[in-house]
């Protein structure tokens, strides 16, 4: 399997994490799985039916789909065929690009989306990096300014923050807050924070090896204790810690 990740030009970068492809190889026959960030995404498949979402969705060849926020694991089927080219918005932009749904209606979801919001298959094969750069900034709109000071707080904190703060310090309310979030990423402000505390501990688990325990990982992220981020982790990904 090649996987590949292409930075979007500097006018999207507050937009948009990154432009990838995928490409299964000769011997791939397996199921892949990612870990919900809160983010939402768009993929076009150019290769071969690809199954997704657990195996509960079929993404079919030329069509382009919108992937809502996860809020747990997801396992895609990749093969010798597959070739899978999409797009990692950062939190809370997808209406900066889309007249769309709320976000909470798509969470956990794989949705294809209408000929005229679709890539044009042509142009976007021809040189991706251009068409997806050219693509997105023509449909960028103003964005939503105090949900990305949010997120910001958020992320700064390692999603280790109280969220009627957050909304004071941003002079709103905690419904507005809410409301806000499910609008524009599905969540709540508090579940995306656990979902940014989850990517964190997860992070120091993979590079800590046996040289830090998981007690001290667990009381440095914000969680109760060892057995508390074993749980989040088991949810988030369906795996121990053990098997990072």
């Amino acid at each position: 399997m090649e996987y590949e990740e292409i930075t979007p030009c500097t006018a999207l970068s507050p937009y948009i994490h990154a432009f990838w492809e995928l490409k299964g190889g000769n011997e791939d026959r397996q199921w892949e799985r990612n870990f919900p960030d809160g983010c939402a995404g768009l993929v076009i498949n150019l290769g071969a039916t690809c199954l997704t979402d657990n195996g509960m969705v079929r993404m079919d060849a030329g069509k382009t789909y919108v992937v809502g926020a996860m809020t747990s694991f997801k396992d895609s089927f990749i093969e010798e065929n597959t070739h899978l080219l999409g797009v990692c918005l950062k939190p809370g932009v997808f209406a900066n690009f889309y007249n769309y749904a709320s976000q909470s209606e798509i969470i956990d979801q794989t949705i294809q989306l209408e000929a005229v919001q679709s890539f044009d298959i042509d142009k976007l094969i021809k040189n991706p990096a251009y068409y997806l750069n050219d693509f997105f900034t023509h449909r960028l709109q103003n964005g939503n300014g105090l949900l990305r000071m949010v997120i910001e707080d958020i992320h700064r904190t390692k999603g280790q923050v109280n969220i009627s703060e957050i909304a004071k310090r941003n002079f709103t309310t905690v419904r507005q807050l809410e409301r806000k979030f499910k609008i524009q990423i599905g969540i709540t402000p508090k579940e995306y924070s656990r979902i940014v505390r989850f990517q964190n501990a997860l992070s120091k688990i993979k590079c800590s090896g046996q040289e830090t325990s998981l007690l001290d990982i667990a009381f440095e992220c914000g969680y109760y204790d060892h057995s508390h981020l074993t749980n989040d982790i088991k949810r988030n990904t369906g795996m121990l810690p053990s098997q990072f």
